[in-house]
């Protein structure tokens, strides 16, 4: 990259400075982007963490509004069953 902008009169050794510096500031980025990645990754990670332990909490206040229906579905059934058969026996 540094020979492909070098100047006409440039020495060898500048350009090798110039190629150094080069490598030197993509080396910086490439520093910067991975702390910058590192970064976005725990606050994503904080975050999931955060919702995790709100939603056992939400969860479990649905749980116990879902459970005496439930529990009353086997007794319903049951009974529409219990009814069904005596209707059967009756009709027959």
């Amino acid at each position: 990259m540094a020979k492909a902008t070098q100047k006409p009169g440039q020495s060898k050794e500048q350009t090798k400075l110039i190629a150094q510096g080069i490598e030197k500031g993509i080396a910086e980025y490439k520093k910067q982007q991975k702390s910058k990645a590192r970064d976005r990754d725990k606050a994503r990670k904080s975050e999931l963490k955060a919702k995790q332990r709100h939603l056992p909490e939400s969860d479990s206040g649905s749980d116990h509004a879902e459970q005496p229906s439930t529990s009353r579905l086997p007794w319903l059934l049951l009974l529409l069953s219990w009814i069904g058969f005596a209707l059967y026996l009756l009709v027959k």
